[in-house]
């Protein structure tokens, strides 16, 4: 079961990466992907709606003002948790490093965004989406680091379900207040993921070289 629900992540990952590549080439040749030009008309429906209100709350947990609180006092509650500064210094290390790709990334691109706000911390280039990318690597960690101390698969479960949840939420609302196309959220989602599963796999083989050192 588990390697089908790899399978299955793994294949929609690869479909999001050949599909961000494309966007990439038709941003450099001027062009609004397809999908971009399918769905902006949906943006002006929920302007000045409970669902605009709604996106425009979720936005905020994923602005650097309240990322970056967040990812230190979990960093430091999941230091307490490990008693080791290895999981905290993950969980900052990673996110920064997310950070620094998306604006990389962004400068290489160069899209102009749908709209400009600098209350809604939108201002610069669009792709890909700095909420989308940082919140799948920041929250994916959080959601990472704690599940490895909990026993119970259900609780686990829900704490997978609610900050996935809470990753899309996050990464959509920026299509809905219109600061980023849905390609740019969708590419952040992809890179984001990308880095999070290489996060991931550091931490376990740091982890199996830890515990053969004990052993020998």
């Amino acid at each position: 079961m588990k390697n089908k629900s790899a399978a299955i992540l793994f294949s929609i990952w690869a479909v999001g990466l050949l599909l961000s590549i494309v966007w990439v080439i038709q941003i450099k040749l001027e062009m609004l992907p397809y999908i971009d030009q399918w769905t902006r008309e949906i943006v002006p429906l929920v302007h000045g709606t409970r669902i605009y209100d709604f996106f425009r709350m979720v936005t905020e947990l994923g602005s650097s003002h309240v990322l970056i609180p967040i990812a230190i006092v979990a960093a430091i509650g999941i230091m307490l948790l490990y008693k080791h500064w290895y999981p905290g210094l993950l969980l900052l290390g990673g996110s920064l490093f997310a950070h620094l790709l998306n604006s990389f990334i962004k400068q290489l691109v160069g899209r102009e965004r749908p709209s400009i706000s600098v209350t809604l911390n939108a201002e610069g280039f669009s792709f890909p989406s700095g909420h989308s990318m940082i919140s799948m690597v920041c929250y994916g960690l959080i959601a990472y680091l704690l599940c490895k101390k909990i026993r119970s698969e259900r609780i686990v479960f829900i704490v997978q379900i609610a900050l996935g949840t809470l990753v899309f939420l996050i990464g959509i609302s920026r299509f809905f207040i219109n600061v980023h196309y849905l390609t740019d959220i969708i590419a952040g989602f992809t890179i984001g993921f990308a880095l999070l599963y290489i996060y991931i796999f550091m931490d376990k083989r740091i982890s199996d070289l830890r515990r053969r050192r004990k052993h020998s």
